[in-house]
């Protein structure tokens, strides 16, 4: 049993449904259901991330769980039994008010039945579906594959026929009954550790070979039948939000193609996971569907964001250090814009206020400005305190606070060394020790990106210092990557080369006096202004990187060629590294 749930049966036709219900039933009606070869607890942490703010109702399909299984098992789990147990728990549990769908895996692919057919109008506010098509969509998409033929097409025809091999098994007789009821029933659980990262507790239940031998009628009673007659008016009455996991390893992501024309109020979400993400992301599900039902109830949906990856990030937690000025300004807006809530961390107050009230009027749902020296090991540990009390756990951070230094190896001073070593490589200890532990512990995934620079592979006789500061923030990003990579959070190093910002202005030259670093200061700000690399295209950059969790990602063209040479032609660089700059 959900910890803390009321249960109750509910009659509908010839089974009897387990009913569970969380939170405040006065609130609005949030209704989850499970899929195959699931029970309600695959959402129990969902559920338990929702109860605070809805009444949470979660039902154990027919023939799963502590429901009845239909007598003959055959023709009792057709898409239209399955609409009649819906609308006998939603009239049970919200008969005065529609309720909000969210479907997993089969869950989703019945209650694309329930959002689309005329019976139910008028008692579903809103669907929000992951990792199940509508089969009657399914069926039209593979129509018109099949009928206008083109490569990419019969390519896709074969990578979803490839996904899909477990729905031909489970039409065998009698063979999934007894692997579900014997050695396959057994792994299960373990099976889904290992491949999934699904973590153990209260899910997978005891009744899993019950439930799986049972729920193969499922795909046996709909299935083939669907797919030959798809529906020709299987249109959403209800606002509709797609959450695609993007490493589901059986419906690939082309499916959704054209959604648009079945569900004309339409939200897309990416996730970077597998499968199961009930049980692996379930607080950025709990998150994504707080507020989609928060949208509709309030009268409109939220608009979703307008940002190029506005489906991956939206409603996620990002936190940018050095986000007063430059790359860290332009990467919180570049979130801000895809609809992630961000904070804005810089020891310049102002800037990262400025930033902060900039990225809610472009798209954020939340910003907040933090200041804070990177530096200051325990001010990093009181922020990172503070965040994930007040504003959660970041799904992605971008430790990207630095100064520059410039000057000959003799010149440079024991403090010069300490100021940019303290900035640029313990700032980026502190952010990837305080905050990367955060998101390990949490289990859910993240990513965190390192701004290193294109100093990090090119030496120069003017940089001894600073390129030892982000060549240390390269090599440290990679141990991190191999270190984290199976716990799902990517790492990368960012290595961007001449882009216009103010650290220019702001660079200590060691070795010369406070005029002539004055001069240095001005003749490598115009310099940088004629190069006139924006850091918008830097954000850009981190925001692909992210997405495409990519290791060492060299941005500007100088960079890109830098990080050639290093790899092919290393002597080259090291006499270029002998150039005197033109400063």
């Amino acid at each position: 049993m959900l910890q803390g749930a009321r249960e109750r049966r509910v009659r509908s036709g010839d089974v009897e449904l387990c009913v569970a219900e969380l939170g405040n039933p006065s609130a609005p009606t949030v209704v989850l259901v499970h899929g195959y070869p699931d029970s309600k607890e695959v959402w129990s942490e969902v559920a338990a991330e929702l109860a605070d703010r809805f009444h949470v109702v979660l039902y154990d399909v027919r023939g799963h769980g502590a429901s009845t299984a239909p007598r003959p098992l055959r023709g009792g789990f057709t898409l239209e039994k399955l609409t009649d147990d819906f609308l006998a728990v939603a009239d049970a549990v919200s008969p005065d008010r529609p309720v909000h769908l969210v479907g997993h895996d089969w869950g989703s692919v019945q209650s694309w039945e329930f959002v689309t057919v005329k019976r139910t109008e008028g008692r579903i506010a809103s669907f929000t579906s992951m990792s199940g098509p509508s089969l009657d969509h399914f069926g039209h998409w593979i129509n018109a594959r099949v009928k206008r033929p083109t490569p990419r097409r019969v390519g896709q025809l074969l990578g979803q026929g490839a996904k899909s091999w477990y729905v031909y098994l489970l039409h065998t007789p009698v063979l999934p009954e007894l692997a579900w009821r014997g050695p396959l029933g057994r792994r299960w659980p373990k099976i889904l550790e290992r491949v999934e990262h699904v973590p153990g507790g209260d899910y997978p239940t005891r009744s899993l070979p019950d439930d799986a031998a049972h729920g193969a009628w499922l795909y046996r009673d709909n299935v083939r039948r669907r797919l030959r007659r798809p529906r020709p008016d299987a249109y959403a009455h209800a606002p509709v939000q797609l959450i695609t996991p993007l490493g589901d390893a059986f419906l690939s992501e082309q499916l959704y193609d054209g959604l648009e024309l079945w569900a004309p109020q339409l939200t897309r979400r990416t996730l970077p996971a597998k499968h199961w993400i009930p049980r692996t992301r379930p607080a950025q599900v709990a998150a994504w569907v707080a507020e989609f039902v928060t949208g509709v109830e309030g009268g409109r949906p939220r608009a979703q964001a307008t940002g190029r990856h506005a489906d991956r990030f939206g409603g996620q937690l990002v936190l940018v250090t050095g986000a007063g000025s430059g790359i860290g300004r332009a990467t919180a807006f570049a979130f801000a814009e895809s609809g992630a809530r961000v904070v804005a961390v810089d020891r310049d107050a102002e800037g990262a206020a400025r930033t902060a009230e900039m990225s809610r009027l472009i798209g954020a749902p939340d910003a907040w400005a933090e200041t804070v020296d990177v530096s200051d090991e325990q001010a990093m540990e009181k922020l990172a305190e503070k965040v994930a009390t007040e504003y959660g756990v970041v799904d992605v951070l971008v430790n990207n606070a630095g100064i520059g230094l410039s000057g000959s190896f003799f010149d440079t001073t024991t403090d010069d060394w300490r100021k940019v070593l303290d900035v640029n490589l313990w700032g980026v200890i502190h952010g990837c020790r305080l905050f990367g532990k955060q998101m390990a512990e949490r289990g859910q995934g993240g990513h965190i990106v390192n701004t290193a620079s294109a100093a990090a592979y090119q030496p120069s006789k003017a940089l001894p210092a600073y390129s030892t500061s982000k060549a240390a923030v390269l090599m440290l990003s990679e141990c991190l990557r191999a270190e984290l990579a199976g716990q799902g959070i990517g790492v990368t190093a960012v290595c961007p080369g001449f882009v216009n910002t103010n650290i220019t202005s702001t660079a200590h030259f060691a070795g010369v006096d406070a005029q002539e670093e004055q001069r240095r200061r001005k003749r490598s700000a115009r310099l940088y202004g004629l190069r006139n690399y924006p850091p918008e295209k830097v954000a850009d950059a981190i925001l692909r990187a992210v997405v495409r969790n990519q290791a060492v990602v060299p941005v500007t063209p100088e960079a890109r060629g830098a990080h050639l040479l290093a790899r092919f032609m290393p002597g080259t660089l090291r006499r270029i590294a002998r150039v005197e700059p033109p400063l």
